[in-house]
């Protein structure tokens, strides 16, 4: 059965309430894989594949642009390409840094040639740029949506400042608006999105994407002490910031609903996200297709006041 889907702000688009995040493709999952996830994905009922023109510069040998890649090939293979809500992302790799409009009309058409696609779904700024008048920018992406380029744009990594003062230029002008804005925020990392960023999005009916909602997979359990870090050399230097007494009280608390459940802590964390005000689906990844399909059911999984409250209680900031 396929999850109701939810609203990107006041744009046409409407997703499922998970997103699957393609950070990983052609690095931790490669071509094979990469392409066994999208099909379950898409095959489960779920929509909204999350990537970068960046992903995955980070890996020795790579430049930028493996992910949308491989996503394209796939879609030239699978013929699938209509069944997915495609969101990527431009102005933080080196080969089109920065929101200049220029920089957006040469970052498109090299997405729109690599996605093997003719319109990118949900086009975000990475970051904020501010030596761009967001006017400009604002203008250069209504150019795409003419185009017939992209259908919706958002932001990711915006102060509440910025977001809001973007919101005001689009009204004054008559430009696209940012329909979505893509945070961290996860039961770890709370007051930063909390503050100020979710009574803005409540306020002007922007759609939460959120970023590592699984706190990069500390929130699953399976990372509890030093000890366990020896788990995942790629992950550890990001995990462990989360093992300190506050950290071990919201895994007790994931334990404690999990087991009323009996669901994982993945799952519960993933649908506590999906309960709070404004969020949208979300993101997450996933390495193999028993582990996507694990993350997937916190769609189906409904949690109650008395356990919201719990989990609320024990990762109080």
């Amino acid at each position: 059965m396929r999850p109701d889907p939810r609203p990107l702000g006041r744009s046409s688009l409407r997703v499922a309430p998970f997103a699957l995040g393609g950070n990983v493709f052609g690095w931790s999952a490669d071509e094979a894989t990469t392409f066994a996830l999208l099909d379950a994905f898409v095959d489960s009922g779920f929509d909204l594949v999350d990537t970068a023109d960046s992903y995955s510069y980070w890996v020795p040998g790579h430049q930028g642009g493996e992910s949308e890649t491989l996503l394209g090939r796939w879609f030239a293979r699978s013929g699938k390409r209509a069944k997915v809500i495609v969101a990527t992302k431009l102005g933080k790799w080196e080969r089109h840094r920065g929101l200049a409009p220029d920089t957006i009309q040469a970052a498109v058409e090299g997405s729109l040639r690599r996605l093997q696609t003719d319109v990118i779904d949900l086009y975000q700024a990475h970051e904020d740029d501010a030596s761009t008048p967001l006017a400009d920018t604002l203008g250069a992406f209504a150019r795409l949506i003419e185009q017939g380029k992209v259908r919706a744009i958002g932001a990711s990594n915006y102060s509440a400042a910025r977001l809001g003062e973007a919101l005001d230029v689009a009204e004054r002008h008559g430009l696209p608006r940012f329909e979505t804005l893509q945070p961290e925020y996860n039961l770890y990392a709370r007051a930063g999105f909390e503050a100020a960023l979710q009574p803005l999005a409540r306020e002007r009916d922007v759609a939460v994407i959120p970023y590592y909602g699984l706190a990069s997979g500390f929130l699953t359990g399976k990372y509890r002490s030093e000890a366990d870090l020896g788990k995942s050399a790629a992950r550890a230097g990001a995990i462990g910031k989360y093992l300190n007494p506050r950290g071990l009280r919201i895994l007790q608390a994931l334990d404690d609903v999990a087991s009323d459940l009996g669901a994982t802590p993945a799952q519960v964390a993933l649908a506590w996200l999906m309960a709070q005000p404004t969020v949208a689906a979300p993101i997450a990844s996933a390495t193999s297709v028993a582990q996507l399909h694990e993350l997937l059911a916190a769609a189906r999984l409904s949690l109650g006041a008395a356990q919201l409250a719990q989990l609320d209680e024990a990762s109080a900031e």
